[in-house]
C-alpha cells in the first residue's frame, strides 16, 4: 500500500530521477552515510556526500550539525564509521498491540529502531492512532459516538428524504384519517369531567377515568399499528443507507412484507408482557385491599406502581432492539428477543441513554410542528381556544382535521429518527460485539474488508 501516506515502509520511496521498482546494486553496509563506492562509475572521490550541500552551517550549541558523511575524509584513514543507532526512547515504533496504529496490532514499517514513516508525512509521527474508519454510508464502520448515531439518523433522513418521508407520510396519513374518524364519530361524546372536579366522588373519578382509557385506548392502538409499519418499512431504508445504497418504497415493501407479520406478533408479545409484569406487581395490593385493609393495601400499591414502571421500562430497553434484529436477520419472534438481550447485555444505560435523548428530541421538533395546528384548529373551531382545556366541549370537526394536520407532519418527522436511532444502535452493538464492521465494508465493496486468514469473520 505505498500510495496511501502514512504506509509506506521507510526507504522505499524512489530516488531522485530513478524509476520506481529499479533494481539497484546491493551496497556495502559498512560504507559511510552519504558516500558512495570508490569503484562506482561517475563517482566523484572528492566529493563523498552528493547529496549534501558543501557548504554546512557552524556545528555548536543550538546549531545543526552536518549530518555524517559531509566532511572529507582522510583517504589514509579509513572508512568513517557509521552514526550510533539511537537508543531506546528515539523513535522506536511503539509495541506491537491493537489500537498501535496498525490492523491486528502489527508492527510498524521500517528497520528496528527507528521510528516509522508517520501518516503526517515525519519520521516517527502518526503513532498515535488508527487510521480514519471507512464511511461508505451515513456512517463510519466502527463504534459509534452518541452524536454519530443521532446524526446518522438524520442524515438518512436529509439524503434519502424521497423514500423515507414517502413512508412516514404514507403511514401517517393513513393513521391520522382512522384517528379522526374514530374521535369524531365514536368517541367524540366521551365525559371526563369527573377527572377535573375536585367535588367528585371517587366512583365518578374512577368511571371518568375508565371512560378515558376506553377513549385513548383505540387511538393508542392505531398509532401503535402505524408506528410498527413505518418502523418496519424505515429499518431496511436505513440499513441500505449504512451501506450508502438507496432503496425505493417499493423495494423496502417487498423486503419488509415477509416479516411485518412477526414484527407485530412481537410488540404485542412486549405490550403483554408489560401488562403482565403491572399485574404481578400490583397484586398483593389488591389482595390485601380485598381482606379488608385498605391502608396497607394502598401502601403496597404505590410501592407496586413503582416497580411495576421499573420492572417495565427494564425491559422494554432490554428488548429494544429486538425490531432490528428481527427485520434484518430474518429471525423468529423467540430469537429476536434473545439477539436483542445479548446486544444489550452491559450496556442497558448507554441504550436508555441514547434512545431517550432521541425521543426527547423528536417530541419537541414534533411538538413544534402539532401545537401550532392545534391552536389553529381550536380557534376555527365553535369552541375557541377554551375548548380544548374544558373537558365537557365536543371537539368539532375542524379541530380534528386541522389539528390532525399537524400530526400528520409531527410523525414525519418522529418516525424517521426513531426508527433511525434504533437501527443505528443495532448496528453500533454488533460492530462493538460481533466486529459487524467487516461484514458492512464487503457488502458495501470496499477495499481491505475481505476475509480473514481463516476464512472467517471475527466474532462469528
Amino acid at each position: 500500500m505505498k500510495d496511501t501516506p502514512g504506509w509506506a515502509s521507510p526507504g522505499s520511496a524512489p530516488s531522485d530521477g530513478q524509476e520506481p521498482g529499479a533494481s539497484h546494486p546491493a551496497e556495502p553496509a559498512d560504507r559511510p552515510v552519504g558516500t558512495q563506492p570508490a569503484d562506482q562509475p561517475g563517482a566523484d572521490a572528492q566529493s563523498p556526500g552528493a547529496k549534501w550541500s558543501k557548504e554546512q552551517p557552524p556545528a555548536g550549541p543550538g546549531q545543526w550539525s552536518a549530518p555524517a558523511g559531509s566532511q572529507s575524509p582522510d583517504r589514509n584513514a579509513g572508512p568513517t564509521p557509521p552514526p550510533p543507532r539511537p537508543g531506546p526512547g528515539w523513535g522506536g515504533p511503539p509495541p506491537a498491540g491493537p489500537g498501535r496504529g496498525y490492523p491486528g496490532g502489527a508492527a510498524g514499517p521500517g528497520p528496528a529502531g527507528y521510528g516509522g514513516y508517520g501518516a503526517q508525512g515525519g519520521w516517527g509521527a502518526g503513532w498515535g492512532g488508527p487510521p480514519p474508519a471507512a464511511k461508505p454510508g451515513v456512517i463510519p464502520l466502527r463504534p459509534l459516538a452518541v452524536g454519530e448515531i443521532l446524526d446518522g439518523a438524520v442524515t438518512t433522513m436529509r439524503t434519502y428524504w424521497r423514500t423515507v418521508l414517502g413512508i412516514s407520510l404514507t403511514v401517517a396519513v393513513i393513521t391520522q384519517i382512522f384517528v379522526v374518524l374514530l374521535q369524531g364519530l365514536i368517541l367524540n361524546g366521551t365525559d371526563t369531567t369527573a377527572l377535573g372536579d375536585p367535588s367528585a366522588t371517587p366512583d365518578e373519578q374512577f368511571n371518568a377515568m375508565g371512560d378515558a382509557m376506553r377513549a385513548s385506548g383505540p387511538v393508542l392502538l392505531i398509532t401503535l399499528v402505524g408506528t410498527i409499519t413505518a418502523t418496519a418499512l424505515l429499518t431496511t431504508v436505513t440499513s441500505r443507507a449504512v451501506l450508502g445504497k438507496p432503496v425505493t418504497l417499493g423495494e423496502a415493501w417487498r423486503d419488509a412484507r415477509p416479516q411485518v407479520p412477526r414484527l407485530f406478533g412481537l410488540i404485542f408479545l412486549l405490550i403483554l408482557g408489560a401488562a403482565a409484569t403491572v399485574l404481578v406487581c400490583l397484586l398483593p395490593g389488591i389482595l390485601v385491599s380485598a381482606a379488608g385493609s385498605s391502608d396497607a393495601g394502598a401502601a403496597l400499591m404505590a410501592f407496586g406502581v413503582l416497580g411495576s414502571v421499573v420492572l417495565v421500562l427494564w425491559l422494554l430497553v432490554r428488548f429494544s432492539l429486538a425490531s432490528p434484529a428481527l427485520m434484518l436477520e430474518k429471525q423468529g419472534i423467540k430469537k429476536a428477543l434473545g439477539r436483542s438481550a445479548k446486544l444489550t447485555r452491559g450496556s442497558w444505560w448507554r441504550v436508555f441513554g441514547i434512545q431517550l435523548l432521541a425521543m426527547i428530541i423528536a417530541n419537541i421538533v414534533s411538538m413544534i410542528a402539532v401545537v401550532p395546528f392545534a391552536l389553529l384548529g381550536a380557534a376555527l373551531s365553535d369552541g375557541g381556544i377554551g375548548g380544548m382545556v374544558d373537558a365537557s366541549s365536543d371537539l368539532g370537526w375542524t379541530y380534528l382535521i386541522v389539528s390532525g394536520i399537524g400530526s400528520v407532519i409531527g410523525s414525519m418527522i418522529t418516525f424517521p429518527i426513531s426508527a433511525g436511532v434504533i437501527v443505528l444502535l443495532y448496528v453500533d452493538q454488533r460492530i462493538r460485539r460481533e466486529a459487524l464492521d467487516l461484514v458492512l465494508g464487503r457488502a458495501a465493496g470496499l477495499q481491505g474488508y475481505g476475509p480473514s486468514a481463516n476464512g472467517t469473520t471475527p466474532g462469528s
